[in-house]
């Protein structure tokens, strides 16, 4: 198991990659952002960073938004749009110049041109794609749906897997798949669409049997959301089954946790050419504004974390071997940000990886790694660098 052990750690020299393609032409990089999930705005955040750090003399770009009716549209290569301005939240809407217009990525993995179709209009080839870097966050995008398509088009692309992008989004078998690999998790209860309309006495019944067990508050959240959206932390009877329609909004299935009391600690996790390394730790210190490290904390009030996390040499140690071990566990490729709590016993508990992590520079993934020695423009070449390395299919 291979990982960095403190911030003084050396970071290997940047890997070759593939700095030109067929023709002696730059890598063509689509940046595909925004999405269908209620993290579409976070998305495209994420996205004007990317753009915006992206080294535009070794690679060409190409931004592509997807809507939130799902329409792949060309967008303006405009980082400085891509922002929260007074307090709005950004839309790919904004970005774009039709209504009707879209991109057609091919799924003949023989032909790896992008086309920009309008009705009326004759289709225009707007070249190939040698890398995609989907910076999409939650379902249809970040749940294996969009892998899956590539793999079909045989595009290369940056991050996770179909099966590591699909367990990553799904809260259950994440965490079935950490207890497989004796990764330490916390209790927690799950809530399946069918078993909520079909009996909701029941199911109800279940969630203050495992409150009775485990003890209030507890935490209904979407099964497989992200940003903190649809998470409610209830106190008592009273109250849940608005947190559960409010979960339920953005997942039909809902997954219930205790409260853990201890310490957040977050690491992030980069895949080198020998292997993943792990980044110095942060801490997402208690938010006195909010009730916890909810959305509004996260993205509108830009609560942030300490970087590194004061944490004993072998505390430090010990989360970042869990952080590799749950990188593995799920066959991750790319990136991922492990979330732990960090309890009062001294025991680390892994509560969840994402495949795609928030990715500003102001993000704690972006930040843990800066700390650790990679500035945010070389982390964005380095997984373009990886991805083009990375063959398509079975590996």
């Amino acid at each position: 198991m291979s990982s960095q052990t403190s911030s003084q750690s050396p970071v290997p020299s940047r890997p070759g990659g593939a700095d030109s393609v067929g023709g002696g032409r730059k890598p063509r990089v689509a940046v595909v952002f925004g999405g269908r999930s209620s993290e579409h705005a976070i998305s495209v955040l994420t996205a004007g960073a990317v753009l915006r750090a992206i080294d535009r003399t070794k690679y060409d770009v190409l931004p592509i938004g997807i809507t939130t009716d799902g329409r792949w549209a060309l967008t303006a290569d405009d980082p400085e749009r891509m922002a929260i301005a007074d307090r709005e939240l950004p839309n790919v809407l904004e970005l774009t110049d039709s209504a009707d217009g879209g991109v057609v990525l091919s799924v003949d993995p023989g032909n790896r041109e992008v086309v920009y179709t309008e009705p009326g209009a004759v289709p225009k080839a707007l070249g190939e794609v040698d890398v995609v870097f989907p910076v999409l966050h939650g379902p249809y995008g970040e749940d294996g749906t969009l892998q899956g398509m590539l793999e079909l088009s045989g595009v290369p692309y940056v991050g996770a897997g179909v099966l590591a992008s699909a367990v990553g989004q799904d809260k259950e078998y994440m965490k079935r798949v950490f207890i497989s690999f004796g990764l330490p998790v916390g209790p927690y209860e799950v809530i399946r669409p069918r078993e909520w309309d079909r009996d909701p006495a029941a199911a109800r019944k279940r969630i203050v049997d495992f409150a009775g067990d485990h003890g209030w508050p507890v935490f209904v959240k979407p099964a497989r959301g992200g940003s903190s959206m649809g998470i409610t932390k209830v106190d008592g009877l009273d109250g849940l089954d608005e947190a559960v329609a409010e979960a339920r909004r953005h997942d039909p299935k809902i997954l219930v946790e205790s409260l853990l009391r201890g310490r957040e600690i977050e690491c992030g996790v980069l895949e080198f050419e020998d292997g993943p390394r792990a980044s110095v730790p942060a801490e997402i210190p208690p938010v006195t504004a909010h009730d916890f490290y909810d959305f509004e904390a996260k993205y509108i009030d830009s609560a942030t974390g300490l970087v590194p996390a004061p944490l004993t040499a072998e505390q430090t140690a010990e989360v970042q071997a869990l952080a590799v071990l749950a990188f593995d566990a799920v066959s991750c490729e790319g990136l991922v940000r492990a979330d732990f709590f960090l309890l009062d016993s001294g025991e680390f508990v892994i509560n969840e990886i994402n495949t795609m992590p928030g990715f500003t520079p102001i993000s704690m993934y972006p930040r843990m790694w800066q700390e650790s020695g990679v500035e945010y423009p070389e982390l964005v070449d380095r997984l373009v660098q990886a991805a083009l390395r990375r063959p398509t299919g079975l590996r």
